[in-house]
C-alpha cells in the first residue's frame, strides 16, 4: 500500500528553481517544476500525491493567494512557502492561512530537504489513512482491518488470504490485545461462510456450569430453570463461523465434548437424544502455547491437534513498531469521527513518545491512547520520557529508543537503507549493523 509522492515546485527565478530542484533530487525526491501559480493550479486536484513548495513572490497570483486556493482544493495538502527578508509578516499570514511551513531566504539545501522531507512524511501518512477510510467505507480488502506495513503484518495478511477461501479450522496465537478476533472476522468475511453467522464465545468468561448449555444448547426441562428450548453457540454458527476465544481456559470435560463435535460434526442439546448435524468453520484463539499446556496435562493433546490444522501467529505491537504511526493516525481518525471531534494533528514528538512505549496491551492499548488523543486528552505514553519513568537502566532505555527511531525512519523510507542512513545522518554500514542488532528489516 505504498504511495509514491513527488514535490511540485513553484518558482519563477531560474537559478533558485534549479538549485531547489537539484537539492531535492539529490535527496532522492521526485520533483516537478513550474514557473507560476497558474501552471501549478492545473496540476493540483483533491488527493494530490505530494507536497507543494512555492515562492511568495510570483508573476501573477502571489504565493499567499495560491495557498488559500490550494487549501480550498484540499485542506490537508502541505504547502511550503519560500520567503524573502521583507516577507516575514506575509509568512506569518501564510501560516495562519494553512501553510505547512515557511523557509526564509537565504537557505541551505539541507534545510530545504529537511522541511520538505517532513512534509512528505506527513502527506504519505494522510493519504494512507484516507485510502484506508475509503476501503473501509466500501469494505474492500483485508488491509482495512489488519492495518500495517511491517513484514510481520504482510505475512499475517498473506496467511489470511491463503486460508480464508476454504473452511479449514484455524488456531490463532497472540498476546492479549493483538487482534485475534479481528483475524477471525477476516477469515469469516472473506471465506465461503461469509453469509452465515459469526458467533464468538469467550471460553474463560463464564462459569463451567453454564458453558455446556452455552455451547450445545438445551431442551425445555433439561435442568432446573430451563423453561424453554435454547439454541447453543455451535448450532447457531451452523453455516458460518464459531470463534472460541481463550480456548486454553476451557475445562477438561468440555474439551472432550468439543472434540467429539469437531470430529463428528454433530451435537446433542442437553436433555435431548437427537443428533443435529452442524457445518461451520471453527476458529480458536489462545494467548498461551497450547503445546506446553499439553505437556503439563492442562490441555488435551487430541483437541490441540484437531484445532491446530492451520496456525496464524500475531506479532506483539512492540515487535512491529514501524506500524505504530500509521495505526495511531488510523485510530485517531476513527476516534474523531466517533466522538464528533475535529481530527487533531499528530506532531513528531507525539510519534517519538508512541515509538518509545512498550505497549503491553498491544493494539488495544494503542487504540485507547488514540481515543484519548482524539478527545484532546494527553496520555502518559505520548512523551518519550516514558522509557525513563518505567525505571529502566539508562543503557536499556537508550537502546530501546534507538530501535524505535530506526524502525520509524525505515518505515518512512519504505525500507531503503540508503535514504534511512541519510535521514539519520549515519554511515550505511553502521546503520546496517544496528538494523541487524535490533532485529529490524530493510529492503
Amino acid at each position: 500500500m505504498s504511495i509514491e509522492l513527488h514535490v511540485l515546485l513553484v518558482e519563477d527565478d531560474a537559478n533558485v528553481r534549479l538549485g531547489c530542484e537539484q537539492a531535492m533530487q539529490l535527496a532522492g525526491m521526485k520533483v516537478e517544476s513550474v514557473v507560476s501559480a497558474e501552471e501549478a493550479q492545473k496540476r493540483i486536484v483533491a488527493g494530490f500525491p505530494g507536497v507543494v513548495v512555492t515562492d511568495m513572490r510570483l508573476p501573477q497570483m502571489d504565493g499567499l493567494s495560491f495557498i488559500r486556493w490550494a487549501r480550498g482544493i484540499e485542506s490537508a495538502l502541505p504547502v511550503i512557502m519560500i520567503t524573502g527578508h521583507g516577507d516575514v509578516t506575509l509568512a506569518v499570514e501564510a501560516m495562519r492561512s494553512g501553510a505547512y511551513d515557511f523557509i526564509p531566504k537565504p537557505f541551505s539545501p539541507e534545510h530545504l530537504v529537511e522541511v520538505v522531507q517532513r512534509a512528505l512524511e506527513k502527506r504519505a501518512l494522510t493519504l494512507e489513512v484516507e485510502l484506508l477510510r475509503r476501503r473501509l467505507a466500501h469494505r474492500e480488502g483485508i488491509e482495512t482491518k489488519m492495518v500495517g506495513r511491517s513484514p510481520q503484518m504482510e505475512a499475517v495478511r498473506r496467511r489470511i488470504q491463503e486460508v480464508a477461501g476454504s473452511s479449514v479450522d484455524v488456531l490463532i496465537r497472540g498476546e492479549t490485545g493483538t487482534g485475534k478476533e479481528l483475524v477471525a472476522r477476516c477469515l469469516h468475511d472473506h471465506g465461503p461462510n461469509a453469509k452465515g453467522n459469526f458467533v464468538a464465545l469467550n471460553c474463560g468468561g463464564m462459569p463451567e456450569t453454564l458453558l455446556d448449555s452455552e455451547l450445545f444448547g438445551h431442551e425445555a426441562g433439561a435442568f432446573s430453570g430451563a423453561q424453554k428450548r435454547r439454541i447453543g453457540k455451535i448450532e447457531h454458527a451452523n453455516g458460518g463461523t464459531l470463534f472460541l476465544d481463550e480456548v486454553e481456559t476451557m475445562p477438561m470435560p468440555m474439551q472432550i465434548k468439543l472434540l467429539r463435535v469437531l470430529q463428528e460434526r454433530e451435537l446433542e442439546r442437553l436433555g435431548s437424544n437427537q443428533s443435529i448435524k452442524v457445518s461451520c468453520r471453527v476458529v480458536a484463539a489462545t494467548k498461551d502455547d497450547l503445546s506446553v499446556l499439553v505437556q503439563r496435562e492442562r490441555f488435551r493433546a487430541d483437541l490441540y491437534y484437531r484445532l491446530n490444522v492451520v496456525t496464524i501467529d500475531l506479532p506483539a505491537l512492540r515487535e512491529r513498531r514501524e506500524d505504530i504511526p500509521l495505526l495511531f493516525e488510523h485510530f485517531v481518525v476513527q476516534g474523531a469521527e466517533r466522538y464528533q471531534r475535529p481530527v487533531p494533528v499528530v506532531e513528531p514528538e507525539d510519534v517519538h513518545g508512541l515509538m518509545a512505549h512498550d505497549w503491553p496491551g498491544n493494539v488495544r492499548e494503542l487504540r485507547n491512547a488514540a481515543d484519548c488523543f482524539a478527545l484532546g486528552l494527553r496520555n502518559d505514553v505520548m512523551t518519550p520520557a516514558d522509557v525513563i519513568d518505567r525505571g529502566l537502566p539508562l543503557a536499556e532505555a537508550v537502546d530501546r529508543f534507538e530501535r524505535s527511531l530506526i524502525a520509524a525512519e525505515l518505515s518512512r523510507q519504505d525500507g531503503s537503507l540508503a535514504r534511512t542512513s541519510e535521514a539519520l545522518r549515519i554511515a550505511k554500514t553502521t546503520l546496517h549493523d544496528k538494523i541487524r542488532k535490533h532485529g529490524l528489516q530493510s529492503s
